[in-house]
């Protein structure tokens, strides 16, 4: 089992990783608001944890302790939160295909920010930052509390008042506008929520990846976050989180089947770099095939029994 561990133990946390950026951005999109933006707070959140830990944060011990990570991540939260809110008032007036590119170019905007700025280490990034823990699979203690107070937090949100604001809007927002729901307000607070989540996500992981640059938020990005929900499933959380833990697997399924002896060298090539090929492939196949997700509402809901007639 150790053995297990010691080689599966990246894969498994950034699979748990990967289905919290999917639910970054299934929080607007249960608003039914399409953004892209999760990987420019992403990429926020992991430079916040970057520069406070190799710059402000030098404890000079072995081990970067864990009530300073726990620090980072609530500093990325609120940091995070804040520009959600100042991106969100302007960007969500928009809605559709025009609200997707507003988020795009405001990754974009980072992503040139975190290029040329001394602080963030230009195009080279932050390097050596330091570990809170000896092996990969120890960061569990902190990402699957994380997963799983994440997955509570929005199951609860989907029952409560809020979460049926979200869902009248994502509906028809004419309507819900009727009734009185406040679109822009609920539309905004979702927005918030998803930046919140992933600067959070953000932080862990510039400590588990033990560097941080501007390729961390990217369109490349947005695309796959993008399949996570979209192939997992829209209409429930349990979507997005088994997409990205699928999807983030995926790509190291590939890289082994590329190693099997006797493959042609074309197609080992392309299954070792054309991730975002069947990505895409995979977005048009599914909402074909599954327009709602591998995950519906209806699959979680239990069955009822009725009663034999007499």
């Amino acid at each position: 089992m150790s053995d297990f561990f010691s080689t599966y133990g990246f894969l498994i946390v950034s699979m748990l990783l990967g289905a919290m950026l999917g639910l970054s951005l299934y929080l607007p999109l249960m608003a039914g608001q399409l953004s892209l933006a999760s990987p420019g707070f992403y990429a926020l959140g992991g430079y916040i944890a970057a520069i406070l830990s190799t710059q402000v944060f030098k404890t000079g011990s072995s081990l970067f302790p864990i009530p300073l990570l726990l620090l980072e991540m609530l500093l990325a939260a609120v940091l995070s939160g804040l520009l959600g809110v100042l991106v969100g008032i302007p960007a969500l007036r928009l809605r559709g295909i025009y609200l997707a590119i507003a988020t795009i170019a405001f990754v974009e905007i980072l992503r040139i920010l975190a290029l040329n700025l001394d602080i963030t280490g230009g195009a080279v990034g932050i390097f050596g930052i330091p570990q809170p823990f000896q092996t990969p699979i120890e960061y569990l203690w902190i990402v699957l509390p994380l997963l799983a107070i994440s997955m509570t937090f929005i199951y609860r949100l989907e029952n409560i008042r809020v979460g049926r604001a979200f869902i009248a809007i994502r509906e028809d927002e004419l309507a819900a506008d009727a009734m009185g729901i406040n679109p822009t307000y609920y539309k905004v607070l979702a927005f918030t929520l998803g930046a919140i989540l992933a600067g959070m996500v953000g932080a862990v992981s510039a400590h588990f990846l033990n560097t941080w640059n501007a390729r961390q938020g990217t369109f490349d990005a947005s695309i796959i976050y993008l399949t996570f929900v979209l192939i997992g499933g829209s209409k429930t959380f349990v979507g997005p989180v088994v997409g990205g833990m699928v999807f983030t697997a995926l790509p190291e399924i590939l890289r082994a089947a590329a190693d099997t002896p006797g493959l042609p060298l074309w197609l080992s090539q392309f299954l070792r770099d054309g991730r975002l090929i069947l990505f895409g492939l995979l977005i048009v196949v599914g909402s074909v095939f599954f327009p709602q997700g591998l995950i519906t509402p209806n699959q979680l809901k239990p069955r009822m029994l009725h009663p034999e007639k007499k």
